[in-house]
């Protein structure tokens, strides 16, 4: 077996293929607001009917969406190789879990609700309002369970413990222009990972990984994951 720790990071890039828009989409769901309107704790203190209703359309849009081959590849990497796997993302949706894999959330999840008085998460209603009442205190301080701009994603002590003892980094449908995520690689090349990259198109990430693929997620990613399986 070439590598016992896999670590795997995925952006919104390996979705797009399910047919959920990526924040650089021309005609999208993002193209229509500002990031600072619906995804920043300023702009849902704003304007929290403008942010629920934007949430609402994307945990439509992601419970209608379907895993790709990329996701499915992943989640067959997960369940047959012999070494530990373990699938770190920044997407919102669930599209890992549908295909049967487990995922770390670092930026949350569109199915969870949050309340910003007192921290419960529970299942989020297909459609939430302004002034959703936390089932725990009862606050009407119910809100997405995503991180937005400026706020801390989740786990990271957990994240970062598995950079570490990886053996084998890949980032797959990243931009790598979003931080902390975007500083794995230099994290992992640290304690001598081999690492890899797989995107649509070049990213100036090429010079700090050592292995690139380039192509669409569902074509290159079943690919990458049979080469691992067949060298185990």
């Amino acid at each position: 077996m070439q590598h016992h720790y896999i670590v795997v990071l995925t952006g919104a890039g390996i979705s797009a293929e399910s047919g959920l828009g990526t924040f650089r989409d021309v005609d999208g769901i993002w193209s229509q607001h500002r990031l600072e309107d619906v995804a920043t704790p300023e702009g849902f203190e704003r304007n929290p009917t403008l942010v629920h209703e934007f949430y609402n359309a994307r945990r439509k849009q992601a419970a209608h969406a379907n895993p790709n081959a990329a996701h499915i590849a992943l989640a067959r990497l997960q369940a047959d190789y012999p070494g530990t796997v373990v699938i770190v993302t920044q997407n919102v949706d669930d599209l890992h879990e549908k295909a049967g894999a487990s995922a770390i959330h670092m930026h949350g999840e569109l199915k969870f609700a949050l309340c910003h008085e007192c921290g419960h998460r529970w299942e989020s209603p297909a459609t939430m309002h302004p002034g959703e009442r936390c089932p725990n205190c009862e606050q009407p301080a119910g809100r997405p369970d995503v991180v937005w701009f400026g706020e801390i994603p989740y786990h990271m002590d957990a994240i970062m413990q598995h950079l570490r003892a990886s053996t084998l980094f890949a980032a797959i449908g990243t931009s790598g222009e979003v931080y902390p995520a975007a500083n794995f690689v230099d994290d992992v090349r640290k304690v001598g990972a081999h690492t890899v990259e797989i995107n649509l198109a070049a990213t100036d990430g090429l010079s700090r990984f050592a292995e690139q693929r380039l192509g669409a997620a569902s074509q290159i990613v079943p690919v990458w994951v049979n080469d691992l399986l067949a060298e185990s």
